[in-house]
Order: structure tokens, then sequence, then C-alpha cells
């Protein structure tokens, strides 16, 4: 049984967004306007790990196409890591003609490593 004190540590989370809202080249004034919430209040969450509200919480996971699982389920491997939906959010945007190059590209890559193709 679960300790009621117990209280999750957001600080893993924090820097995922961090991390995920400078890879799209974001700045927290910008991303704070999409959500929308005061730019302060982001900056604690990614800095200092505050817990955002389920709302918040929802709107950051979606905006930048984290996977919740890595965090509450550290144990378990998430089905989908936040990097391959950052990957497939990326590529929803490439037309065929890039994604024959990206198909390559990933061949290429598993036969380098030696594993067959799907």
């Amino acid at each position: 049984m679960r300790n009621k004190n117990e209280i999750y540590d957001f600080r893993a989370f924090g820097l995922a967004i961090k991390e995920a809202r400078t890879k799209k080249g974001m700045t927290r004034d910008e991303a704070a306007a999409l959500i929308p919430i005061d730019p302060r209040y982001l900056t604690n969450i990614e800095n200092k790990g505050q817990h955002p509200s389920l709302h918040i919480l929802y709107k950051l996971v979606t905006l930048f196409d984290l996977s919740v699982d890595e965090f509450f389920y550290p144990a378990a491997a998430p089905r989908k890591s936040s990097r391959r939906r950052q990957l497939e959010s990326l590529l929803d945007n490439l037309d065929d003609k890039d994604l024959i190059i990206m198909e390559a590209t990933a061949s290429g890559i598993a036969q380098a490593k030696g594993k067959p193709k799907k």
C-alpha cells in the first residue's frame, strides 16, 4: 500500500518538457502562450519540478508528444517512448518522397546493427 504522504517528484518530467520545448525551438513564453499559462509557472515546472494541474499536464504532454508512462511507470518499458512519439510527429510533416529517404535510412541503421527488416 502506498504511503498517504508520498508525493511524486516531477523534476524528471520538468526536464523532459524543457528538452522537448528547446528541441522544437520554442521559448518558454511561446510554449506558455499556447497552453495558456504564465511563463513563470512553466519555468517552475521545468526547473523545480512543480506539480502541474492535471489539465496543464495533459496540455504539456500533448503539445510536446511526451509519454507519461515513462515517468509514472519507470520500471516498465513504455510502448512508445517520448523520443519515438516526437519522431513520429516530425514524420507526419513529411511527404512520401521524404519518407522513402527516412525508410532507407532506418533500414540502413537496422542492417548495420545486424537486425533483420520487419
